[in-house]
């Protein structure tokens, strides 16, 4: 039989405050020579009590616990909302933004699956490798993104995208999770990254998993300013980066099971349909 939380709380209640009122009553018995009788209407009444207002706290506890859920369900809701206004603009500020997301996205899934995340967690990573990118939004669609060489003008403006990002998630009532990975998956294992120099595991573990994905996909697509890696190529870049750029676990994962992950990633993107957003699993309540 499967219990709630509030059947859980009442029952435990339930089960302190009888055994309290039970042993009070045979010490306070004990001590004063009282009846028996006495002692035991004293009992049947506390234990009344104790039933009465057990059942008054498992309602209140199943109100509130209500009330919650739908209130979870509400921000889902509007998350939802707020992140196809933010997609729509991505798509309309950086043409291949969505093409970008449709890769990214379960190759992140994958390798996270690997490393152990689920339920939340990995729904909300999800949405982090969708949204990482959203604070492009401030940078002009004929600026330095499409550049090949920056000027240290143009570097400051791209790395303010990760600031940026994490405002407008915050902003929104995002997961911390979502917060995370587009405010750091540019940062690096060895602390040269930016926007906070952090290093190995002081990034968090959903923007070093971002991070790889969204370096192999930079290199094996084609940008305008160059043209994509051959594959070979990309994961030499990854397998040296190990350590010092990226995670080195992290890192392994991805290059030892790149075939499957590969795999995995065409096979959600042939499932998915052309209105589906892939990501857009992550507000399901559903646990994946």
């Amino acid at each position: 039989m499967t219990t709630t939380p509030q059947l859980r709380a009442s029952l435990i209640y339930v089960v302190l405050a009888s055994a309290w009122i039970g042993l009070s009553d045979r010490a306070l018995e004990a001590m004063l020579n009282g009846s028996s009788l006495l002692v035991l209407a004293m009992t049947i009444k506390g234990f009344v009590f104790v039933v009465g207002t057990g059942l008054v706290l498992y309602w209140l506890l199943g109100r509130g616990l209500k009330n919650l859920l739908a209130a979870n369900h509400d921000l889902r809701g509007d998350n939802e909302r707020v992140m196809r206004v933010l997609l729509s603009a991505m798509k309309l500020s950086r043409k291949d933004a969505g093409s970008s997301s449709d890769r990214v996205v379960p190759m992140v899934e994958g390798l996270a699956r690997l490393a152990g995340l689920h339920g939340d967690t990995l729904r909300e990573i999800k949405v982090g490798a969708l949204l990482r990118d959203v604070g492009n939004l401030a940078i002009p669609e004929a600026g330095p993104a499409t550049q090949a060489r920056l000027s240290t003008k143009e570097m400051a403006q791209i790395r303010r995208h990760t600031q940026t990002g994490r405002d407008l998630l915050e902003q929104a009532d995002f997961p911390a999770t979502v917060v995370d990975v587009a405010h750091a998956h540019h940062e690096r294992w060895d602390g040269f990254g930016y926007p906070r120099g952090l290093a190995a595991e002081a990034i968090p573990l959903a923007a070093r998993i971002v991070s790889i994905v969204d370096v192999w996909d930079a290199l094996s697509s084609d940008r305008g300013y160059r043209r994509k890696w051959p594959e070979g190529k990309v994961l030499e870049y990854m397998r040296h980066g190990a350590g010092s750029q990226f995670d080195p676990a992290l890192t392994e994962l991805f290059i030892a099971h790149y075939e499957q992950l590969k795999g995995d990633a065409k096979t959600a993107r042939q499932s998915a349909t052309n209105s589906e957003i892939p990501a857009f699993q992550v507000i399901e309540t559903k646990a994946a």
